[in-house]
């Protein structure tokens, strides 16, 4: 392993400590203590963990004709907050809908939230504690990726690392502030993915080429992002989050500019695939054979975009698919003519976000190999100019021959 190689592993390191720290105490760190000269008014509320003691009671309760569901009475000891050390009895199925995977055991960890009554207080159970399987599949992943990727597998969790900064420090925090957000979702894009790419690759011609592809796909992207979110009339209050983002910063919020930064961001990932993965053909396109011209190349490189689109496209659709499977069972259950269906705005706002990604994705792959091609040959031309004037200065000779084991990169 290099010294570079040592460095990233160490920052990579400290990087993930870090966040681990934040995300396990940080609330804890940052947000005023509640101690016990605190008072609570009526309404507060409190998120509270604590631990299953007792099942004391369980069974089915009918909710209607033909439709009942499961309820417990739970007996939990409050592990952290303002009823830290108190055993305290609560019940679940019998106002919330519940389903079987949400019944709890001895031993669970819950998150109880407590609302402040005027006689007495309201707890109920908000979630399970999910921290030690999430930490352990973000360790298996990052372990995977050492062990199989090795220095690039290394720098490709930098290069993730870094991303993640971009937007949680740049892109959200300058949407919140009330900054266009298709504006800023474009910009942070672009430095996201060049930073991770020149991470992950170094400073090289492939890199550029990459880089290059994905700006001006992206940028294509966006505008077609923005004229068919407009065109379609899509508002973005077609989900949940949306309403509570009124409620939060009012009116003023440009929830339709989120539906577009959210396409172009959820371009990212494919855009990133393709752009690296048509740029590294070219390249090595070009080492196996030094004297393909440019439109031999650019040939070449597009027969094997093609099948790049082809598996792309259907793994965008199933993404997408997966994501909203539930919505999609909502609306098959409900029989209504499919034009009905597909003017519903959570539908229309899936099949704009899947159609214009797919175009970007298309769009990307010509753009990647002429980009990638133009540049692969101006390095192979100056390549052999630099070694054929070495060879002429040294014995008189004009050859401009390579060596073999040279790569162009």
């Amino acid at each position: 392993m290099s010294k570079l190689d040592r460095f990233l592993v160490v920052s990579l390191i400290v990087l993930l400590l870090a966040a681990m720290a934040l995300v396990l105490v940080g609330s804890d760190l940052f947000r005023p203590s509640r101690s016990g000269q605190v008072t609570f008014e009526i309404g507060d509320t409190e998120t509270l963990t604590a631990r299953v003691v007792e099942v004391l009671e369980e069974g089915q309760i009918e909710l209607g004709p033909n439709s009942s569901q499961p309820y417990q009475r739970l007996l939990l000891r409050v592990e952290q907050g303002s009823l830290s050390g108190q055993e305290v009895v609560v019940e679940e199925g019998t106002i919330n809908i519940i389903s079987q995977e949400r019944l709890f055991s001895p031993g669970d960890r819950v998150f109880l939230e407590r609302v402040v009554g005027p006689d007495a207080d309201r707890l109920y159970i908000s979630d399970f504690v999910r921290t030690s399987p999430l930490f352990f599949l973000l360790f298996l992943f990052i372990v995977m990726v050492m062990l199989v990727g090795r220095g690039r597998g290394i720098r490709s969790l930098l290069g993730t690392a870094l991303s993640l900064v971009v937007i949680f420090a740049y892109i959200l925090p300058q949407i919140i502030a009330g900054h266009d957000p298709v504006l800023v979702s474009v910009s942070g894009s672009i430095v996201l993915l060049a930073v991770s790419t020149y991470v992950t690759y170094g400073w090289n011609a492939k890199a550029h080429a990459a880089v290059l592809g994905m700006a001006l796909s992206l940028t294509l992207t966006a505008i077609l992002a923005w004229a068919f979110v407009g065109w379609a009339r899509l508002t973005g209050l077609s989900s949940e989050e949306s309403s509570y983002l009124v409620i939060e910063f009012g009116t003023g919020m440009d929830l339709r500019g989120l539906v577009l930064g959210g396409m172009i961001i959820g371009s990212l990932g494919v855009l990133d695939d393709v752009c690296v993965g048509q740029a590294s053909a070219v390249f090595e396109l070009v080492n196996a054979n030094r004297d393909l011209k440019w439109g031999s190349l650019v040939h070449r490189s597009l027969n094997i975009g093609r099948d790049h689109i082809a598996a792309m496209v259907n793994t965008l659709l199933l993404a997408y698919a997966g994501a909203s499977l539930p919505l999609l069972m909502v609306f098959t259950v409900y029989q209504e003519p499919i034009w009905r269906r597909l003017n519903r705005e959570p539908i229309a706002e899936e099949f704009v976000r899947t159609l214009v990604g797919s175009v970007g994705l298309i769009l990307a792959v010509p753009i990647t190999a002429l980009i990638a091609s133009s540049l692969a040959c101006w390095v192979v031309q100056r390549e052999q100019g630099r070694l054929g004037g070495n060879i002429g200065a040294r014995d008189g000779s004009s050859g401009v021959g390579l060596a073999e084991d040279s790569q162009v990169q």
